[in-house]
């Protein structure tokens, strides 16, 4: 039961990443001295048939790239990309490049995904929608460590550790990761899937399109990619929107902490929504004592699982609960079964989310995923190798975030992983085109405030942040704050850059205001970032 838990909630894992540090072993050359020979067109043709399109026109076609583009004449790979062309070529300006966030997920389908959410068709006429399966990913030379359903793995977020041996145990599961996805490695192909590496592919798939600048939207990871591209091509970027932040173009151990930080902030809507039900839930009627019920089940969870459902999995659940209100009630189905015991309950739930279940030892269906989420991770720079600097991070992080804290401090397999980073982290560069509109929500379990105002910060006068008083994981098209739309198609279809920072209310009253609200928001997480640094 507990593996059939751990598998089942690779999905919404594809929205996160981790890592820290830097150091290089042989930086290549600078990005824009890469380009190399012309690219081919792409020739566009039906899309694979596991990509779903429902009713949208979405074609399919691939663009060929180096595997080390520090040898460019060597071997090479296939990245798949998907097109939703404009339907209004009087109007279109060019390409809007997209990601959906991972490391590890396919985008493929965004394009239709973003028309299906309601995308303005301003937007789809301004531009061609381009999806893609970043390197290693889905159809574009796909990496494996090979899991399978009999391995104790969590997937990319580490278990909740209740006290120091959990640490210990996790970092034999973690080493164990590593050499996997060593071992199955044959191609050679692991080393050479990176942030920078996925920035370089985009730039290669924009030449094949005959662009000579590309718009960018990317959510959650896809933030990290869209500010490493506009770092390493500043002047090939037209429009570009990064939407809950992770702060940075790669995210290390430090960010990988502040999902902790995230559900601490996000936690008090859901203890709110909760305690105005507590006649159907009975789960607290105030969101204190929702607050103490969550501490009473996972403590309860350590001692004694319920259908295989233990302590680190319950906090797990329900920081994937805090994603979005959509989740609310879902996760507070599952905190009644545990509450009360319900083995059957429990089992109906972990069935549903599992899709029901799999055998002991069938490849994990998120093996993909995960293996790129880690080779991604592991890569983009160095991982703290000394256990002790995991237990110290527990340690503190299981005061300052007791909710969360001693789950993402806990020990990966980036600490044994098998190679070195190529090169350092991509620095975000404040010289540049003011094209990079920053959108984030003020509560967001995955990605913080502090992710948006860390980027924002990074990037100077290039960017604007727009601050969204909202809960949940995508503010723009995946949320429904009016102001976060109406100022983001502002940007992208009119070119309507904000001259300042900019607060957007809460969607009942979602209206704009400009100037010290969003800069006293912004100040405030500043001073708190140093004041823990």
């Amino acid at each position: 039961m507990e593996r059939q838990w751990s598998t089942a909630r690779s999905a919404p894992l594809t929205a996160l990443v981790l890592l820290a540090g830097s150091l290089v072993a042989a930086a290549p050359a600078a990005a824009d001295d890469r380009d190399g020979g012309p690219v081919p067109e792409v020739e566009w043709g039906a899309c694979p048939a596991d990509v779903p399109a429902g009713p949208y026109p979405l074609e399919c076609g691939t663009v060929p790239v180096p595997v080390d583009y520090g040898a460019p004449e060597g071997a090479g790979i296939d990245i798949m990309v998907s097109r939703l062309a404009g339907e209004a070529p009087g109007e279109r300006r060019g390409i809007l490049m997209l990601n959906p966030g991972g490391p590890g997920g396919s985008g493929l389908s965004m394009p239709a995904d973003l028309a299906a959410l309601g995308a303005p068709a301003s937007l789809l006429d301004t531009y061609d929608l381009i999806g893609m399966d970043p390197r290693g990913v889905g159809h574009s030379a796909p990496v494996s460590c090979g899991f399978t359903t009999d391995q104790a793995y969590y997937g990319n977020i580490p278990p909740y550790a209740v006290d120091d041996a959990a640490i210990t145990d996790q970092a034999v599961t973690a080493e164990a990761v590593a050499d996997r996805c060593a071992a199955n490695d044959a191609d050679g192909l692991l080393p050479h899937i990176s942030t920078a590496n996925t920035a370089r592919d985009m730039d290669r798939i924009r030449a094949a399109l005959g662009e000579e600048k590309a718009s960018y939207f990317g959510v959650s990871y896809g933030s990290a990619l869209g500010a490493a591209y506009a770092s390493l091509f500043p002047g090939r970027t037209d429009r570009i929107v990064l939407d809950s932040n992770i702060g940075d173009t790669f995210l290390g151990y430090d960010g990988m902490r502040r999902f902790s930080l995230g559900f601490e902030e996000a936690f008090p809507d859901f203890a709110a929504w909760l305690a105005r039900r507590d006649g159907s839930y009975g789960l607290g009627d105030s969101p204190e004592q929702v607050r103490e019920t969550y501490f009473e089940i996972a403590e309860r969870l350590d001692e004694a699982p319920v259908a295989g459902v233990d302590g680190p999995a319950f906090r797990f659940a329900s920081f994937i609960g805090l994603y979005g209100e959509p989740n609310y009630a879902r996760t507070a189905q599952l905190w009644q079964a545990l509450d009360s015991s319900d083995e059957s309950a429990v089992q109906r739930h972990l069935d549903g989310a599992a899709g029901g279940g799999e055998e002991a030892a069938e490849p994990v269906a998120a093996d993909n995923a995960w293996s790129a989420f880690l080779a991604v991770a592991c890569n983009d720079s160095e991982w703290p190798e000394d256990l002790d600097a995991y237990r110290s991070g527990v340690a503190e992080d299981r005061e300052r975030y007791p909710m969360y804290g001693a789950a993402p401090a806990n020990v990966t397999p980036c600490a044994y992983w098998h190679h070195e980073p190529a090169e350092a982290p991509v620095e975000i560069t404040a010289e540049g085109p003011d094209n990079v509109l920053i959108v984030q929500n003020l509560r967001d379990a995955a990605t913080p405030y502090a992710g948006g105002v860390m980027l924002d910060e990074k990037f100077g006068q290039r960017s604007r942040l727009v601050s969204v008083d909202g809960n949940g994981h995508g503010a723009y098209l995946y949320g429904d704050n009016a102001c976060a739309w109406n100022v983001t198609t502002g940007f992208l279809v009119d070119g309507e850059f904000p001259e300042r920072d900019v607060s957007c209310g809460a969607s009942a009253n979602a209206g704009p205001e400009s100037g010290s609200g969003a800069e006293l928001l912004r100040t405030r997480t500043l001073d708190r970032l140093r004041d823990t640094a």
